[in-house]
């Protein structure tokens, strides 16, 4: 048994702050503001200035690769072309890889304010196949050797470009399909573990994964799988799987089905091709693409829909928000489930008849936050490609106005998977009427994920018979101006009573994943 005296955040339907919380046999026996009779006398921990609330959430992310590239290269911190070759040289010198898979790389913050090309990453490194994803995970840049190990079928793909060595669209995801299939299911399995480690550290104890990025046989989605078995903390994972194959999801037995990649509706702003209801303001012949026809959509939400599965879509311009509403609203009139929890992932730019639909539907919005304010994809852009309709997107005010479940992600790793950056971003909306109070981001981070994926019941508020998942902040957020809520930090972990424990063996995890499976 553990008592903590307050403040308890709760993050309860009334956003209850309690002085006491009982932890009993990994539940919560008792929240209030005075201790009962019978618990007086036993150890009291005194929270002093900080503050217990209930375990941070991702609502959206794609584990396999934020556990890649989080522990093999990342190039985001590169300020110029010279950094990003000493960062690229360093790596392959320390490592002696044979294949280069980077992340991170964007136009924006580079002194250069453009994309490194081919032929100058074939100055850099001319061997050894070289690849880098944009920071917004919808397009690459390789170098020869790369578009050399290619696959032929790739080459003749929308999106491919060999002159620059980019890649977008179609040929992207496929381009990145082939390179992920050549790490080895043990490397993977050691990065994986090392990525809950860092998600922890962050107070997160319940995630969203959205897999299926290509490998062979679909083994990201069976690796994540075997991995959270194999866990000694009660570490949660919730998968989306990224596929059209409903059977593939069926046969798993997996309960939701979506995401972004193959359940992607349109591309990114970074790359021009969100699908906009009116052209971009710098490129006035070009409004985005839409990656299917409405009727393809149709059929893949209903069956999937009928089958009870829970559906994701990924929209970021209007034109996809607006397909995306459409196709449930036509599909939930066909069928109609009370409960189903079917989302929408991003909603950057929405419309005023798409938001009545997630309202009357009980469509939510799987957000994030913190996209709002990173320097890989700046205001300042947005507001070059998109004019004033920059300061409309993400309007959280809005939906919460409208009793729309808004769920808190990173996108990881689009953006690292902080939940405090989102509370800070959700509370410091680049458009101020947008903001939302720091009880209403708490829960965005806390309890409208465990609803999102159906553990509300168990999870997500500090509440009498739910599981005891628990952080401890350094100070009370309720206490801290909103400018200054990005200096919070989180002191510990608790899952299911038990304080999280970092540094699981790899033979541990093993074995553990094997006894389960054989279970």
């Amino acid at each position: 048994m553990k008592i903590f005296k307050g403040p308890i955040i709760t993050c309860d339907a009334a956003d209850t702050v309690y002085q006491y919380l009982v932890e009993k046999n990994g539940t919560i026996e008792f929240t209030g503001n005075s201790l009962p009779e019978h618990y007086q006398g036993e150890p009291v921990t005194d929270l002093g200035e900080k503050a217990l609330i209930p375990a941070f959430t991702d609502s959206h992310l794609h584990f396999t690769s934020y556990a890649l590239f989080s522990s093999t290269l990342d190039v985001r911190e590169a300020e110029n072309f010279s950094d990003l070759s000493d960062i690229l040289k360093r790596y392959i010198h320390d490592t002696g890889c044979k294949i280069v898979f980077g992340f991170g790389l964007s136009a924006h913050s580079l002194e250069e304010k453009r994309m490194i090309t081919r032929k100058e990453l074939d100055g850099i490194e001319k061997k050894r196949p070289l690849m880098l994803v944009k920071y917004d995970g919808h397009a690459c840049v390789a170098n020869t050797a790369m578009l050399d190990l290619l696959p032929a079928g790739i080459k003749g793909l929308r999106g491919y470009y060999p002159e620059t060595g980019q890649f977008f669209q179609e040929a992207f995801f496929k381009a990145v399909d082939f390179i992920s299939a050549k790490v080895s299911p043990v490397d993977l399995l050691k990065h994986m573990r090392t990525a809950v480690d860092k998600m922890a550290e962050k107070g997160i104890g319940l995630i969203h994964p959205a897999e299926g990025v290509g490998f062979p046989l679909d083994l990201d989605v069976d690796l994540v799988r075997f991995m959270a078995g194999g866990l000694a903390n009660p570490f949660l994972f919730r998968i989306f799987f990224q596929t059209m194959d409903i059977q593939k999801v069926v046969k798993r037995r997996l309960p939701r089905i979506g995401g972004c990649f193959a359940t992607a509706l349109d591309g990114c702003f970074g790359s021009l091709d969100a699908a906009l209801n009116q052209p971009y303001e710098n490129d006035p012949g070009n409004a985005g693409i839409l990656f299917y026809e409405d009727e393809a959509l149709v059929d893949f939400v209903q069956k999937a829909h009928d089958k009870g599965l829970q559906v994701q879509l990924h929209a970021i311009g209007d034109r996809a928000f607006d397909q995306a509403t459409r196709i449930f609203e036509r599909v939930l009139k066909n069928n109609f489930r009370e409960d189903h929890r079917h989302s929408i992932i991003h909603a950057f730019m929405v419309t005023p008849r798409g938001l009545e639909i997630c309202a009357q539907y009980h469509i939510g919005i799987a957000a994030q936050p913190s996209l709002l304010h990173q320097n890989l994809e700046p205001l300042s852009y947005l507001q070059e490609i998109l004019g004033n309709r920059a300061l409309g997107m993400c309007p959280f005010r809005t939906m919460l106005d409208m009793g729309i479940h808004i769920s808190g992600g990173s996108d990881a790793p689009v953006s690292l998977p902080d939940p405090i950056l989102g509370i800070h971003s959700a509370c410091n909306h680049m458009n101020d009427s947008e903001s939302v109070s720091v009880m209403e981001a708490l829960r965005m981070f806390t309890w409208e994920t465990a609803w999102a994926g159906f553990d509300d019941k168990t999870r997500g508020s500090l509440e009498p018979g739910k599981k005891a998942d628990m952080a401890v902040l350094n100070k009370n957020p309720q206490d801290i101006k909103k400018e200054a809520l990005s200096g919070l930090k989180v002191e510990s972990l608790v899952l299911e009573g038990t304080p999280y424990k970092k540094g699981q063996g790899l033979g541990n995890l093993l074995w553990k994943a094997l006894f389960n499976r054989r279970r």
